[in-house]
């Protein structure tokens, strides 16, 4: 599918899932191994990858039908993962000082602060893309009871650090940003370091696992931070 004069899309009907988002890490691992000449970024997303290119040295019909060769073997015989993935623990305060749509979340849910916490931190979050800001983590699955519409206002800004639930998802803003999720905590770690080889804390396949601290942990690791380590290798 194209979307502009400089790049194509490789769409799925599927609903997101982890066997999708494989699917679509795969298809970019095969187009990074053939090294196709004139292309300049590979983005993946939960239903779709977005190949950009230089049409002034790609032939765009030429490239697209080799994609398309590329993703029916690579979904007829998906390869082996390059990188195995991780899992990254991140430390959530979910206190008032952090939490300003908390009530709201509770109102809608009909369940209680404590109810929150123990629903949102109990699952494995498995980071299916990054966007819409540098290193913003869109997890899944988040749990059908806290599922809560998005705030009808966008806030204009959304301290960095902050976890918010935006309908069936839940996710954490690594700059400060409008946004317009409803944020039910924060965490004292920084999860986009650009001058780093590795700038995002997660990469999509990733798992995320949020553990919650007091106002007085979250303190602490905000000052021992970047030393705290939160990476765990499965």
């Amino acid at each position: 599918m194209a979307n502009g004069d400089c790049a194509l899309d490789i769409c799925f009907a599927s609903p997101p899932s982890e066997d999708l988002s494989r699917c679509i890490i795969g298809i970019r691992q095969s187009i990074q191994k053939r090294d196709f000449p004139g292309l300049v970024d590979l983005i993946p997303a939960y239903q779709c990858l977005t190949i950009t290119f230089d049409p002034l040295t790609c032939n765009r019909r030429l490239l697209t039908q080799q994609l398309i060769e590329l993703a029916q073997e690579v979904i007829q015989s998906p390869p082996a993962l390059r990188r195995k993935p991780r899992t990254i623990s991140i430390p959530v305060c979910y206190e008032e000082a952090f939490a300003p749509d908390m009530h709201t979340v509770s109102e809608y849910t009909k369940l209680s602060r404590e109810e929150i916490i123990a629903l949102h931190t109990h699952p494995p979050y498995l980071v299916h893309m990054l966007g819409f800001s540098p290193g913003f983590l869109y997890l899944g699955e988040l749990d059908p009871q806290l599922h809560c519409p998005r705030k009808h206002t966008p806030r204009l800004r959304i301290s960095a650090g902050a976890v918010g639930i935006g309908g069936s998802q839940t996710g954490v803003y690594p700059q400060a940003t409008p946004g317009g999720w409803q944020i039910i905590g924060q965490t004292p770690i920084g999860l986009f370091h650009p001058a780093s080889d590795s700038p995002c804390i997660a990469e999509p396949l990733d798992i995320v696992k949020f553990h919650p601290v007091d106002i007085t942990q979250f303190e602490a690791i905000r000052q021992s931070y970047p030393r705290a380590k939160y990476r765990e290798k499965r």
